[in-house]
């Protein structure tokens, strides 16, 4: 793997959108959720006299981060962890913001080994930290045709994920379970293929359910929003961008539930959710990259920013 940040082509999405926000909060310390190979972390420290703490699994990412940082010294530190688990890594207080972007980074899909894309054959593996969890070969493998079917449907949208589930699990009976990313791809065009007029690759969603599912990025994003709020000083930020719907709409409802709008059934006699006032939302719809953004990178036309401001 290449190890410097100099080789890669990485652009930061929604740059200058987060700093504003990053500004409006109390505090003298930043943390970048997901620091990935540093971009936010970069232009907050620049525009800035805000210190940064950085968070990511992926240990590839942390040391190119790093190398890039280097510039600004002590105000600069780094955790390897989940971005979960931002309540037990990162001891910091005074917190005026915590960002955090979805995506998966351009070093990773860029780089064939990670197994994220379909675009050259690579090992099947897709785990964002591979130091833990199964693989997507491993995943696929084991799972029964009805559990791959559910993952490729929910966390891909992918209607025809019955035919496709079925066709894995054909190989897996065979004693051919998939090991590549170039087998996947070819499996799931055969399953159910491909059109001239087709916009987007037939394996497109199927390869992004399964990243979804193994690292678990939904479940964790749930455990996330409520860790981060209690971290934050009160006046403090959240800032939050997803790139598919699935990962929007959880944003969406737990800064709704947050800011203490109730989700239970009108006719229940009291409030069963929870919901409890603890935040207000500074967006009242999403924040999109403008045209110029979308045009220098595509990457970035998916893009949604919600942020939100800690009140108690």
């Amino acid at each position: 793997m290449q190890s410097s940040s100099a080789e890669f082509t990485h652009q930061t999405v929604l740059r200058d959108e987060v700093v504003e926000f990053v500004r409006t909060g109390k505090g003298s310390t930043v943390i970048d959720a997901t620091l990935g190979l540093g971009g936010h972390s970069e232009a907050i420290l620049e525009a800035t006299d805000l210190d940064v703490v950085g968070i990511d699994q992926d240990a590839a990412a942390i040391e190119i981060a790093k190398e890039r940082l280097a510039k600004f010294g002590g105000r600069f530190t780094v955790v390897n962890a989940n971005f979960s688990e931002i309540g037990e890594a990162v001891s910091a207080g005074n917190i005026a913001a915590i960002i955090a972007d979805l995506g998966v980074s351009s070093m990773q899909l860029d780089d064939a080994a990670r197994g994220f894309s379909f675009r050259a054959s690579a090992p099947l593996d897709m785990r964002m930290n591979k130091s833990a969890g199964r693989t997507a070969a491993e995943l696929l493998e084991t799972s029964t045709e009805a559990e791959i079917a559910d993952i490729l449907y929910f966390y891909g949208e992918e209607r025809r994920s019955r035919k496709i589930a079925r066709w894995i699990s054909e190989r897996n009976a065979a004693g051919e379970p998939l090991r590549t990313t170039e087998e996947l791809a070819n499996l799931v065009e055969r399953a159910i293929g491909k059109k001239p007029s087709d916009k987007i690759h037939p394996a497109t969603r199927t390869f992004q359910a399964i990243r979804i599912a193994v690292n678990r990025e939904l479940d964790v994003l749930k455990d996330f929003i409520p860790a981060a709020i209690e971290k934050l000083d009160p006046e403090g930020v959240l800032a939050i961008i997803s790139f598919h719907s699935l990962e929007d709409r959880i944003v969406k409802q737990a800064f709704q539930r947050l800011s203490g709008k109730c989700s239970c059934p009108p006719r229940l006699p009291q409030c069963m959710c929870g919901a409890v006032k603890k935040i207000e939302v500074l967006t009242k719809k999403p924040i999109l990259p403008g045209e110029d953004e979308q045009e220098q990178n595509p990457r970035s036309r998916s893009a949604k920013l919600r942020v939100a401001k800690r009140l108690i």
